[in-house]
């Protein structure tokens, strides 16, 4: 065993529907604005511009049920998403061969300090303020394709308190899962581990402590989340 001179940091791993082994979490790429409705709320032209992508770590991905309303910030913003969870990778991946790359998917939540991401904005400097903060990335559990396919098409909710906030479908991403993932491995070398949140429909807003949030992706379950 290698000798560090500190301690290593743990292996960030989420766990795997119908098994005690457990996905180890290598990089978190998101890209943004990947829903028209959602362009347009946010401010932006709904057309089919080239994707863009921005980081969280991979300890921001927290399976626990449980969201921290993070210090510094009045205003947190719920975004529903489909993670795609990488078993291989490589560069330059054409977008025909994307789908033998993927292992499987999860719920997932992109959680946003609002107010410092759009600090940021404003500013012209990077979102991570806004976007990677701690526990920031509520997560279910990582469905395997053997089970569940490859969801291209289904309905995706979420609801504070039981009013549904946000709803979409799958099959309303600017961006399909293979065009995402064969265009990122163009600029990163991509590899088992990736994680990859495609993106939000519309409805984003607001939550306070002691809310409820439930996601809903058809055919991966449910997922319920306490802000804390």
């Amino acid at each position: 065993m290698p000798d560090y001179v500190i301690d290593a940091p743990k292996i960030i791993a989420l766990p795997v529907a119908g098994s005690s082994a457990l996905y180890p979490v290598r990089r978190v790429y998101c890209i943004g604005r990947n829903y028209a409705a959602h362009a347009i709320e946010m401010g932006h032209d709904p057309d089919r511009e080239a994707p863009f992508f921005f980081q969280k770590n991979p300890d921001n991905l927290d399976p626990s049920g449980e969201f921290p309303y993070p210090a510094q910030s009045s205003d947190v913003h719920h975004e529903a998403e489909l993670a795609v969870m990488l078993q291989s990778g490589g560069t330059e991946i054409p977008v025909s061969e994307a789908l033998n790359h993927i292992f499987g998917y999860a719920l997932a939540l992109d959680m946003t300090r609002r107010d410092r991401q759009g600090e940021m904005k404003k500013a012209g400097r990077p979102w991570e303020i806004g976007k990677a903060f701690e526990r920031s990335a509520p997560v279910g559990p990582v469905h395997p394709v053997a089970d569940v396919g490859h969801p291209d098409h289904g309905a995706i909710t979420l609801r504070v308190n039981g009013a549904l906030r946000q709803e979409g479908d799958l099959n309303q991403l600017i961006w399909k899962v293979p065009e995402m993932i064969s265009y990122l491995s163009d600029y990163f070398e991509l590899a088992a581990g990736d994680v990859i949140l495609s993106g939000t429909p519309a409805g984003v807003g607001p939550v306070q402590k002691d809310d409820d949030m439930e996601l809903a992706i058809e055919g991966l379950g449910r997922m319920n989340v306490k802000v804390v």
